[in-house]
Formats: structure tokens, sequence, C-alpha cells
């Protein structure tokens, strides 16, 4: 395993610098779920929520989150982002909403923490959304499914877990 980055030689912390490394196309996709009440997952999938279409206000959450990352996470760069796609899968054999956020950058650094955050500030947002009528709903299965670019190359979650 590698050192940490953002720690320094006294364990301080530390932005990584950047400055030398190319610029690539960088990818990254990750997962979020939420499980709910059946009536909960009917609530969303037949849009009758009194608040509204909870799916989409959760993709525009998504996105910006995506958006606001480096703001959030306190040793990120922020990144001119060349897209953030945000899906939704109703399951209703596990009733559970399973999120996945898409980031791409052509830049210096990874947009793997973009779309966990997108993934995850989507599925606050439906919680948000739906408390109301559901406060047991459960997020889980947060995680990095992909990357792609930069020095590193190419991971796939279950190639190298």
């Amino acid at each position: 395993m590698s050192q940490l980055t953002h720690l320094d030689e006294t364990g301080a912390a530390r932005m990584v610098d950047v400055g030398d490394k190319a610029v690539s196309q960088r990818v990254a996709v990750a997962s979020a779920s939420i499980s709910m009440q059946p009536e909960t997952l009917r609530l969303l999938r037949e849009g009758g929520h009194k608040k509204g279409d909870v799916i989409a206000v959760a993709r525009v959450a998504g996105i910006q989150a995506a958006k606001k990352c480096s703001d959030l996470i306190p040793l990120c760069h922020p990144l001119m982002l060349n897209s953030v796609d945000v899906s939704f899968d109703l399951n209703t054999e596990e009733n559970r909403v399973e999120i996945q956020a898409r980031c791409k950058v052509d830049g210096k650094t990874g947009v793997e923490m973009e779309a966990l955050t997108a993934a995850s500030v989507a599925a606050l947002t439906v919680y948000d959304m739906c408390k109301a009528v559901d406060r047991g709903m459960e997020i889980s299965r947060i995680g990095l499914l992909e990357k792609q670019g930069g020095k590193s190359g190419h991971w796939l979650r279950g190639e190298h877990d």
C-alpha cells in the first residue's frame, strides 16, 4: 500500500501538489443506495409525493454537490467539471433507490470525490424530501465503482478489492 498523500512527513494535513502532473481525461463513477418502505418507493415511482418530483430534485442536488465538492471536503482540489450525470434506479424488489453518479474532467487530479459527493447528496436529498412519510429510510452502499485516467490508470470495483 502506498503512503497517504494528504499527510506530510510530520503527519500534518496538506493539499497535494498536482502542479507537475499531466492533464488527462479523468472519469469516476460512484454509487449510493437508500432503502425505504414500499409505500414510500411507490410515491416516488408514481410521482405522488406532495413535495414534487423527488428524483428530479435529487438529481440537481447531486450535480450541484459535485460542483461544490472542494467547498465541503477541505483538501479536495476545485475542478472545472466537464460533466456530471446522476441516475436513479427504483428497485421495487428490494424497496430501495440505487443512485449512480458519473463525473468527468480534463485535469491534473481525479474526480472520485466529486462522484462520491454527488451520489451521497442525491441520497440525502431523497431522504430529506421523503422523511415526513418515512423516517426509517437508510442510506448505504456509498462507494466508488470505477475510475479512469491519470497515472494510476483504470480501476474497476471487483477487479481490485
